[in-house]
């Protein structure tokens, strides 16, 4: 990374020799600073502010987060895949096909999902913009659960993180709440900050990363409020996770597991997190002042 650069060189005109030949660079403009090691606490702060001043401005109270393999295809995909293998006749790729399709229907499921949640969040009363999906912003499990709320007609959320591969933002978020990070986790922070419920959906190391934090901060009291969460996908989790021996050995308690509810079904998912937020969230509590925007501290 090259030398911050402090100023630029501006030319003196024949009237204009009283002049500095040279114009200082504000602090907050200087590119090559603020890419600087030196800046990175601004970049940091700047991924808090940012989001948070986006998310008063249009009124997004809580969400309900989705996570999962941005590996899975939907149905279609995943049929066309199929067949274009076995049309070139190629046992390994027609093998994978296969799986791809077998593995698509946590892609419908997170689909129809969001869009029966988004359509429940959409007929509430005296709410504003409550329980509102959010994903990881790229594609796979990420995709149909934008996919699901945007095609509810409701707005949605995506935080997307920069990698060295790339991964682009899905085409169905809500233009104005699509975000990029560069630090995973700023990008955790807002996922569980401004989550009420969490659904779990199969996936590899980022989606097992997600949820143990979540699981941990929620066991640890570090997050106080009531968190309704679903892992989605019961023989995938069963085969991916094991997790009793660890009561059997006493690292955890037997009351642990049930912070997170198992299933494998839409309706069971939707009826649990319908119940659960209605009971939490929405029995007894009474809407924000007019102009109210204290749903953003604490």
């Amino acid at each position: 990374m090259g030398r911050p650069n402090h100023a630029e060189l501006r030319p003196a005109g024949p009237q204009d020799m009283s002049e500095s030949r040279f114009r200082a660079v504000k602090a907050y403009k200087n590119e090559a600073f603020l890419g600087s090691p030196q800046a990175r606490p601004l970049r940091i702060l700047a991924e808090y502010v940012e989001p948070e001043a986006r998310f008063r401005e249009l009124r997004i109270r809580d969400t309900i987060v989705i996570f999962g393999s941005a590996r899975i295809p939907s149905q279609e995909t995943a049929e066309r895949e199929l067949a274009e293998a076995e049309t070139a006749g190629e046992d390994e790729k027609i093998a994978t096909a296969k799986r791809r399709l077998k593995m698509s229907r946590y892609y419908e499921a997170t689909r129809e999902l969001s869009f029966r949640l988004t359509e429940w969040s959409k007929s509430l009363e005296g709410t504003d913009r409550r329980f509102v999906i959010c994903s990881g912003g790229g594609p796979g499990i990420m995709e149909a659960a934008n996919r699901g709320a945007s095609e509810a007609k409701g707005e949605n959320i995506g935080l997307n993180i920069s990698l060295p591969f790339e991964q682009n933002d899905n085409p169905y978020i809500t233009r104005r709440l699509s975000f990029e990070f560069h630090y995973f986790f700023m990008r955790k922070f807002w996922f569980s900050y401004l989550a009420k419920a969490v659904v779990v959906m199969p996936g590899g190391f980022g989606t097992l990363d997600e949820f143990f934090e979540l699981i941990t901060l929620v066991q640890t009291f570090k997050i106080k409020k009531k968190i309704g969460v679903v892992l989605f996908g019961v023989d995938y989790w069963e085969k991916v996770l094991n997790l009793e021996p660890m009561i059997e050995h006493g690292t955890i308690s037997p009351g642990d597991l049930d912070m997170f509810h198992r299933t494998d079904s839409v309706d069971d998912a939707y009826d649990y997190l319908t119940k659960w937020l209605t009971k939490h969230e929405l029995e007894g509590a009474k809407p924000p002042p007019a102009g109210d925007d204290s749903f953003l501290t604490g």
